[in-house]
């Protein structure tokens, strides 16, 4: 079940997003800050899929990836920070632990901004009844729309 969920994440995230990318170091909060209010105001939780960014609106969804066993996990920015100048995201320990960066503690990463494309439905025309409307081939409207010299020149 989990390869399986994992595969679907991948697939949406392929398919439904469109993205800007930033390479950079990141690290993980520790432990003491578990409880903390962030910049955004709610509470701290290391269970949460959480990061700190300098300059991304809070709320806005990242894809983050490490390069060397390309694993990802989506993070939502609901801090500011990492204050330290070469590290690019701070990163919860449950997002950390996804992307097995726990040990190294700093890690070379490839962040980007995932947004939401919604497709639009597929409409299949039904009446009132619920019964299914016949739609015309394309090749029918087309005969449709041919002009025939035969009635034209009479």
């Amino acid at each position: 079940m989990k390869r399986i969920f994992s595969f679907s994440i991948i697939l949406i995230i392929s398919i439904l997003s469109s993205f800007s990318q930033q390479k950079g170091r990141a690290s993980y909060y520790s432990n003491k800050f578990q409880g903390r209010k962030t910049s955004g105001g709610i509470p701290y939780h290391r269970d949460s899929l959480t990061c700190a960014h300098k300059t991304l609106p809070f709320g806005t969804l990242l894809v983050v990836r490490n390069p060397l066993n390309n694993r990802e996990v989506i993070v939502k920015v609901t801090d500011r920070g990492p204050h330290v100048r070469n590290r690019i995201i701070d990163l919860s320990y449950a997002a950390a632990k996804q992307l097995d960066i726990i040990r190294q503690g700093v890690a070379q990463i490839e962040i980007k901004e995932w947004k939401f494309l919604p497709i639009e439905p597929l409409l299949i025309p039904f009446d009132k009844n619920g019964l299914f409307i016949p739609v015309k081939t394309t090749e029918e409207v087309y005969n449709k729309l041919i002009i025939r010299k035969e009635k034209v020149l009479r």
